[in-house]
């Protein structure tokens, strides 16, 4: 039993800890403004951890040709490189490709901005790491891409899937969990809207230290709950999901603004972000679900000591997000 709390105290610090270190899994981000006809200001962006980046290379249609030096800085976690080109007519009909795309893991978003308001986004893939400049998306097309982009930000959202795995932990009841994992959806859709629209705002830098000490909460009581403590984490779950969901909502928004909305489909837009939100987050629990009934099937499991261990596992590694994140503003 002392090897499985072990495996189970590494396995939830190594799913943790990779979110500092897995950059391979944030996606690349290009970003073209046009700010006279046939001028664009583009700036783009990839993971990057000190002086290394990943080997992403983002090549523009022939037509365009730069006006401007590229200047290449690293501002966080990121390296950007930003420069002028001019494309004589149109770069409609015309290919951008990111180069080296196929050979990771993670994704590339083209965000296209022109002069008369419209704005084309688009996600590339190793799969398709090639998009043609259409200028103009359909509904379905913005569904679609805005949908994934829901997806793939849960799913390498690392802090919110620690504190949703550790509100599984703690509540036993199958039903308690649907309602909780449901007020935890309503909170953050109100706030991903509200602050994706700008009508509320929040410091970005304090609303990640605040998530990751939510996190450090529930990793608290549930670690209480072992002892036989009860409290309103324990009969009440949805109000600590509410009310921490709400904060859970301007991470996302984060995300979302800056990507940009389309400003002809803002509200389809939102909405099929936060549904893809949504299915990603209901994807991770049905997969811890699984695993769960599988490895119970095959072995024995007093499930005391596995909370316990995995209560200080969360607890320690969100304490270490709390105060690296701390101690950036």
């Amino acid at each position: 039993m002392m090897r499985l709390v072990l495996v189970l105290v590494f396995a939830v610090q190594a799913f943790a800890l990779g979110s500092a270190a897995a950059h391979e899994l944030r996606p690349g981000y290009l970003d073209m403004r046009e700010t006279a006809p046939g001028e664009f200001v583009v700036v783009w962006k990839v993971p990057a951890r000190g002086d290394l980046r990943l080997a992403l290379h983002v090549r523009l249609p022939d037509t365009c040709k730069a006006k401007s030096e590229r200047v290449g800085t690293i501002e966080g976690a990121a390296f950007f490189k930003r420069w002028t080109v001019t494309c004589p007519g149109s770069i409609k009909g015309h290919e951008i490709t990111v180069d080296g795309l196929r050979t990771t893991l993670t994704d590339a978003l083209v965000r296209i901005a022109y002069l008369g308001g419209t704005t084309q986004i688009s996600r590339l893939t190793p799969e398709v790491p090639v998009m043609t400049v259409s200028g103009v998306q359909t509904w379905l097309e913005v569904s679609g891409t805005y949908f994934w982009l829901g997806v793939d930000h849960i799913l390498s959202g690392f802090d919110h899937l620690l504190f949703v795995f550790a509100l599984m932990l703690l509540i036993r009841d199958f039903w308690m969990l649907i309602k909780t994992v449901t007020a935890f959806t309503v909170a953050h859709s109100i706030t991903l809207a509200g602050a994706t629209l700008g009508y509320i705002s929040l410091a970005p830098g304090p609303v990640e230290a605040v998530i990751a000490l939510s996190i450090a909460f529930v990793a608290s009581e549930l670690a209480k709950s072992q002892s036989g403590e009860g409290g309103l984490s324990q009969n009440y779950p949805w109000v600590i999901a509410f009310a921490f969901g709400l904060l859970h909502g301007f991470g996302f928004a984060g995300a979302l603004q800056e990507i940009g909305l389309p400003q002809t489909d803002v509200p389809l837009a939102l909405l099929m972000f936060n549904l893809g939100v949504e299915a990603g987050q209901l994807m991770f629990v049905a997969i811890v679900l699984v695993a769960f009934k599988a490895i119970t099937a095959l072995i024995s499991i007093p499930m005391a000591p596995v909370r316990l261990a995995a209560a200080y596992a969360i607890g320690t590694i969100s304490s270490y997000w709390f105060l690296s994140r701390a101690s950036t503003f």
